[in-house]
């Protein structure tokens, strides 16, 4: 471990020194296309949430939690800028290809980092603050720095920080955490792993060359494809589950029904599907679904609460 870390200290020590960052290279730092998944999630926990703060309160704790998920984002690759430099997917990354240098890459994680744990504490309340500042430190400390290079099972466990955000935004609105929102983040945990190994699936040469032990390159590929659709399976009853607890409707109802029976089909098409190109386009496939999956539900619990939709609930809820 000591020989990984100090060749991690030495490549990043050797990246170009000279600033060449203009504004777009530091709002990639921020991770943006993940951070319009926080941005989903939290939103919908805001809305759904059964009291609510005033609107300019809620925009603000919105903002912080995206900020922090982007400070999370900037301190990954600030750490990763190693194994960033070999992998093809990150090598442009700022820090890597050198236009931001690692000590500008943490100064600006951190700033970021505990001003938007400190303005969500002001601005809303600190119990929502002290589960944004946990969601930063999980995902920078837990899983960058420790699990992701230390355990196949970095995705799986790494994945609850990614899962904090609707949890985070609705303690923000009401200044408790609730069972409600126990259940979103057990669906995004659940459904981080087939998402992220459907990827793996594609990109294992990248991680085998980084030294990163994602479960394709420590189990096999076979292996991860059994994973996959293990979790397929117990993901796709947690889509359902927020109809069941009173935050969703019958439209929601149908549409998670619908995307998990789907989201299940794609995965045994990729269990089963084991070489060439088909196999690639199947993980392929399954990972972008994936993403679709996950907006169209969380889209649809904050539309229908918009739209005055009733969510199912009494002997409805309960007979399902």
């Amino acid at each position: 471990m000591s020989m990984i870390q100090d060749d991690r200290i030495e490549a990043v020590s050797a990246l170009p020194g000279p600033s060449l960052a203009g504004v777009e290279d530091f709002l990639a730092l921020l991770k943006p296309r993940v951070m319009s998944l926080v941005v989903m999630t939290a939103l919908t926990g805001l809305v759904v949430a059964p009291t609510g703060e005033h609107p300019v309160v809620a925009a603000i704790s919105l903002l912080c939690i995206a900020v922090g998920a982007g400070a999370s984002g900037a301190l990954n690759m600030w750490w990763d800028a190693d194994i960033d430099a070999v992998m093809a997917r990150t090598a442009g990354r700022p820090v890597p290809s050198g236009r931001v240098t690692p000590g500008e890459a943490l100064a600006f994680g951190m700033t970021l980092s505990v001003g938007s744990v400190l303005m969500l504490g002001l601005a809303a309340n600190w119990l929502a603050a002290g589960l944004l500042a946990f969601t930063i430190a999980f995902y920078v400390v837990v899983y960058t720095m420790w699990l992701k290079r230390s355990t196949p099972q970095n995705i799986v466990i790494g994945g609850l920080a990614g899962a904090m955000p609707p949890m985070v935004a609705w303690a923000a609105q009401t200044g408790s955490v609730s069972f409600e929102s126990a259940v979103l983040v057990a669906l995004i945990f659940m459904w981080t792993p087939p998402h992220f190994w459907a990827l793996a699936l594609v990109k294992s040469e990248d991680y085998a060359r980084a030294g990163v032990p994602m479960l394709p390159v420590v189990a096999g590929q076979d292996e991860t494809r059994r994973q996959i659709l293990l979790y397929s399976l117990a993901l796709a009853p947690l889509g359902v589950a927020p109809a069941l607890v009173g935050l969703g409707g019958w439209p929601y109802l149908a549409v998670s029904v619908a995307g998990g029976v789907e989201f299940v089909r794609r995965a045994l098409v990729v269990y089963r599907v084991r070489e060439g190109a088909p196999a690639r386009k199947a993980a392929m496939g399954l990972f972008g679904f994936s993403i679709l999956y996950l907006f169209a539900l969380f889209l649809l619990l904050l539309a229908e609460k918009l739209a005055g939709v009733a969510p199912l609930t009494g002997p409805v809820a309960g007979w399902l």
